[in-house]
């Protein structure tokens, strides 16, 4: 009993050391060189936080619909905007995500390219111009 004692404390510093090991060696250089730390999706991409609305399950319950999506603003000017307007963004995204979602049936697949051009007269809109590209990533309905 006491070996399975001391293998449970032992794991958890056996599996750090692996990871430790397994660090790639550009990891290891830190960050890359240059001043402008690139970011997932490119230096233009802004990605927003995920977005989740109900919708009707099977039998009468409840689901969640969750959706993740960014948009891509080569308009320096213009992204920095975007960035500044993000909770205007992401409450302008919500509302039309819930809206669509009350609409949609228990057993019904949501429409991506609905939703894509929804959402991306919402970015249209409150930005004030054209300019951003909105890209959908995962939509899930669980």
């Amino acid at each position: 009993m006491e070996q399975i004692h001391r293998l449970r404390l032992a794991l958890p510093l056996l599996f750090s050391g692996l990871v430790a090991l397994s660090a790639s060696p550009a990891a290891a250089a830190g960050p890359p060189k240059g001043g402008d730390k690139k970011k997932g999706g490119g230096l233009t991409f802004i990605q927003l936080q995920t977005l989740t609305a109900t919708v009707a399950g099977e039998r009468g319950g409840r689901a969640v619909m969750t959706l993740e999506a960014g948009l891509d603003i080569p308009d320096e000017k213009l992204r920095e905007a975007a960035e500044l307007s993000t909770p205007r963004l992401r409450a302008a995204f919500s509302q039309s995500l819930r809206v669509y979602a009350a609409g949609l049936g228990p057993a019904a697949l949501p429409n991506a390219d609905y939703l894509a051009r929804q959402l991306q007269r919402d970015a249209d809109r409150v930005l004030g111009k054209g300019g951003a590209t909105l890209l959908l990533g995962t939509i899930l309905v669980n």
